[in-house]
């Protein structure tokens, strides 16, 4: 991987570092119907050293769930199915207690389904029996940050609703907070006077975004050929990321604030987003302001390689009720950066493509689907080729409509594969989507996502074929002087007649019958060659019963009998 790092950290400098043992003290509760499994879970684990607490231990869903009320714990580990009340149910009836109660669930391979479902319920985390302690902890550690973060940011933000004139930017920025994450969220002028503090002058509100790519290092250009690697993304560390953030900050802070208007401003991951209050008489100055904002920032690509920058800008609306729908339109025209390039001010949409999608994706899925089937990551590039060529053969074509194009593939082929966790997998593969801003990158992300999982299908199905043939061969070795037969031996693999004489013939190039023939005859070869013993004793040793049909099967071998084979290499 490319690595975009800078010696950089004397520039930056964080204020505010969380140790444990600044934190309060996690509860636990532990929830199994196995007694040793609760022992072992509470065993296993420092807790002191995680800063938290076992309070108390379950053995069944009902109890538990009396438990969880009067305790109310941080964390509930617990077994999937346990009696009274499973649980499945008992995380249900939880989270409706108490939706930030972090659950990890415990369960086997037969109960996958469960832990699947309670993931719909807001679990993020499940692991499987037997427990492992580094597993475990790991996965603790990983809470104790969330809820640490959590508990930190909900005092925050009550912190900054009560003394507000004390951090207004703070405040501000979690406005647009809220507007991303909920953009139903009713906003009125009220609202942002008296809680956001924003003087909100007679004019027009409008929402924009800023978008930071790094690019992804693309094979053959951006096609996937299944034999020379894999594309991938750029790595920045982030503490450069953080430093590259604050410059588009600055950026727009310079050229967008001034007595006349109010700005504010929210860096979250590879975005800047922001919100503008000013006069109507100043839209041409607000759109030369963004433009010379985007001019700045590019002048970062002489420190950062392959960094590229992105504004997006929603519609003006005189209502404040319409913030939302300009932040929305602005999150939207981000996506026009893969058809009309980067280092522009984005702020209209483009015109839609005639493609017929529904007929591009049934085309995508018979390829897809018979790639799959035959575990063939060259014949699944071609299909994401198929899907580019028609992109790139597009006379009109929205950023937004290729971005909704690569999801369904992706979506397509998770469920052609059977990707357990399809939902979150392609969730996150949306987040390697969003980091490209570029046509090819986007699709050689899909071909990425594509040859992952049809590498492993591959490595499955192959040691899914070898075992039985290798455990039949080591079989035959050690019996070859039984009265071996095809169905004994495909009885011991545990597979069908039919299905392991294909399967040992496709393996080994000749069927089971030809090869048993061949091991018998070699041993026949050693024992005349280094034994004394008469043939027809060779004959039993070696399997057969009829010392007549022993010197055939010899002869057609060897191409002499076993007389003369002994006389000649004996």
């Amino acid at each position: 991987m490319e690595r975009v790092s800078m010696e950089i950290g004397k520039f930056f400098h964080s204020n505010y570092v969380m140790g444990t043992e600044n934190m309060e003290i996690l509860k636990v509760v532990i929830a199994d119907d196995e007694v040793r499994i609760c022992q072992l879970i509470q065993a296993l684990i420092d807790w002191d050293s995680l800063g938290m607490k076992v309070v108390g231990i379950a053995h069944n869903g009902e109890d538990a769930c009396e438990m969880v009320q009067q305790t109310q714990p941080d964390i509930l580990i617990t077994d999937i199915r346990m009696p009274g009340c499973s649980g499945l149910e008992l995380v249900k009836r939880v989270k409706e207690l108490d939706s930030a109660l972090e659950v990890i669930i415990i369960s086997g391979y037969a109960h996958f389904e469960y832990a699947q479902q309670a993931i719909s319920y807001g679990v993020g985390h499940y692991l499987l029996k037997p427990v492992n302690k580094g597993e475990l902890t790991a996965t603790l550690q990983k809470l104790q940050k969330k809820i640490g973060e959590r508990k930190e940011s909900e005092l925050n933000h009550q912190e900054l609703v009560n003394k507000a004139k004390r951090d207004d930017d703070h405040l501000r920025a979690n406005l647009i907070d809220r507007l991303l994450d909920q953009p139903d969220m009713p906003v009125s002028q009220d609202t942002l006077t008296s809680i956001y503090h924003l003087k909100a002058r007679q004019g027009v509100y409008q929402a924009f975004c800023v978008k930071v790519d790094y690019g992804r290092k693309i094979i053959s250009g951006g096609r996937m050929d299944g034999t020379t690697g894999m594309a991938g993304e750029r790595e920045i560390s982030s503490t450069s990321s953080e430093v590259l953030m604050e410059k588009v900050r600055e950026a727009l802070e310079r050229n967008l604030k001034n007595d006349s208007r109010e700005l504010i401003l929210l860096i979250r991951d590879d975005y800047c987003y922001g919100i503008l209050n000013y006069p109507e008489s100043e839209k041409e100055s607000i759109r030369r302001s963004m433009k010379s904002s985007l001019t700045q920032m590019e002048i970062q690509k002489n420190m950062f390689q392959h960094v590229s920058f992105s504004m997006a800008v929603g519609a003006a609306y005189k209502e404040a009720e319409r913030l939302a729908d300009s932040m929305q339109e602005a999150r939207k025209l981000i996506q026009e950066r893969l058809v009309k390039g980067d280092g522009r001010v984005l702020d209209c949409m483009g015109k839609a493509s005639e493609i017929q999608e529904s007929e591009l994706l049934k085309k995508y899925l018979r390829e897809i689907t018979h790639a799959v089937e035959i575990s063939s990551i060259q014949n699944a590039a071609e299909a994401v080729e198929d899907l580019q060529d028609t992109v790139n053969k597009a006379k009109e074509i929205r950023g937004s409509e290729i971005f909704e194009l690569v999801y369904a593939a992706a979506d397509i082929f998770a469920a052609s594969i059977r990707i357990p966790e399809r939902t979150a997998t392609v969730e996150e593969f949306r987040k390697q989507c969003d980091k490209c801003g570029k046509i090819e990158e986007i699709f050689s992300c899909l071909g990425d996502f594509q040859q992952k999982y049809i590498q492993e299908q591959a490595e499955r199905y192959e040691n899914d074929t070898i075992r039985p043939v290798r455990k039949a061969k080591e079989y035959i070795q050690n019996h070859f002087s039984d009265p071996l037969t095809l169905e004994e031996v495909s009885e011991m693999v545990g597979l069908s007649t039919a299905y392991f004489s294909a399967l040992f013939k496709k393996t080994e190039g000749e069927g089971f019958a030809k090869y048993l023939i061949n091991v018998r005859m070699e041993q026949a070869k050693l024992l005349l060659r280094e034994s004394n013993l008469p043939v027809t004793e060779i004959c039993r040793k070696v399997g057969y019963n009829d010392p007549k049909h022993f010197t055939h099967t010899f002869e057609k071998a060897a191409g002499v009998k076993p007389s003369t084979y002994r006389k000649l290499y004996g």
